[in-house]
């Protein structure tokens, strides 16, 4: 559980750093501020909504999301690395697109996902508490 928050914890510190750098990151990357400032709100999205349901849906779910965001993630760095080394100004559009497109994904999947199944016994540990 405490992974899954500090995932979601990096996510809102990227996303705010995008927002409150994007005129900066904007040349960096090559990207149009604007890009920066919604891909910003998107990983809001997505770090605001993994730590939000993090004790309705089971780690399974988590794992799952997880290994498959971050290996999309990984595939978008090196294939915007690969553009920007061939000279290309497109490589920032592709990644900061992944950061965008992403997050967005992953809180719709969270969204919709089943929550955790509770019985009778974890229901009566959980009020005791």
């Amino acid at each position: 559980m405490v992974g899954v928050i500090a995932d979601g914890v990096v996510k809102l510190l990227l996303g705010a750093t995008f927002i409150a750098g994007a005129a900066r990151l904007d040349q960096l990357l090559g990207v149009p501020a604007w890009l920066m400032v919604v891909s910003g709100v998107a990983l809001l999205i997505g770090g605001g909504t993994e730590i939000r349901y993090v004790r309705s849906r089971t780690m399974r779910t988590y794992t799952r999301l997880m290994v498959a965001y971050d290996s999309a993630w990984a595939l978008a760095t090196v294939a915007g690395l690969l553009m920007a080394w061939q000279g290309s100004g497109t490589g920032g559009e592709v990644w900061v697109g992944y950061q965008t497109a992403a997050p967005l994904a992953l809180a719709a999947l969270l969204a919709t996902a089943a929550p955790v199944q509770t019985t009778a016994d974890t229901r009566a540990k959980d009020s005791a508490h």
